[in-house]
Formats: C-alpha cells, sequence, structure tokens
C-alpha cells in the first residue's frame, strides 16, 4: 500500500479563497508557481534577507536609486497582503495598508515628491 506523504491543510484552511473569480482567482493561481518555488526551494533564510537589504538601500540612499530600492519590497508586501486579505482581521488589514503607504511615502520622498 503506497503511503500518502502529503500533508493535510489544517482545518478550516484552504489555499485557494473558496468561490473566488475573476481577478483574485486569476492572481492567486498564477502566484501558486512562484510562492511554491520561494517557499520550497529558496532557503528560508533568502527572502527576508533580501527584502531587509532592499529596505535598507532605500533608507541609506537619499535619492531616486534608493526609492527603485524600495519597489520590489512594496512589490513583495503587496502581493502577500493581497493574497492573505479574505483572511485578515481589521488588525491585519490596516497593519498591510499602514506598511504600503508607509513604503509608498519612503519612495515618494527618494523620487523628490516632497
Amino acid at each position: 500500500m503506497a503511503r500518502d506523504n502529503k500533508r493535510p491543510l489544517p482545518q478550516g484552511e484552504q489555499f485557494f479563497t473558496p468561490g473566488a473569480t475573476g481577478l483574485r482567482k486569476a492572481v492567486e493561481q498564477r502566484s501558486a508557481v512562484p510562492m511554491t518555488f520561494l517557499f520550497t526551494q529558496v532557503p528560508r533564510w533568502v527572502a527576508p534577507v533580501v527584502l531587509v537589504i532592499l529596505l535598507l538601500a532605500g533608507f541609506a540612499v537619499a535619492n531616486p536609486i534608493g526609492g527603485v530600492a524600495v519597489l520590489p519590497v512594496i512589490a513583495f508586501i503587496g502581493w502577500l497582503g493581497y493574497l492573505s486579505w479574505p483572511s485578515l482581521g481589521i488588525g491585519g488589514k490596516l497593519l498591510r495598508v499602514a506598511m504600503l503607504t508607509f513604503l509608498v511615502l519612503l519612495v515618494a520622498t527618494r523620487f523628490g515628491a516632497f
């Protein structure tokens, strides 16, 4: 008898949003491959270290190069925020909006908007 090595999802958890249609369904399906690669093939420490280095570069360099360094951080945080949005409480949603707002303002200052 073949043994099933797959780990079941915890009760009540699903990888895709139940009943999702349109843009959410497309984003979730297209995100499955990069998310699987990121969380299974790349060492766990790589993504946080790269994001911290880019964010520190954005803080340290006060010109458009610093702003460009923060753009991948905004994209990553926005991507994860969008994917997790349906399962978040109000506190989690506010935290993600605040983080993205802060990062966008940081980029805007680096590009000379303020």
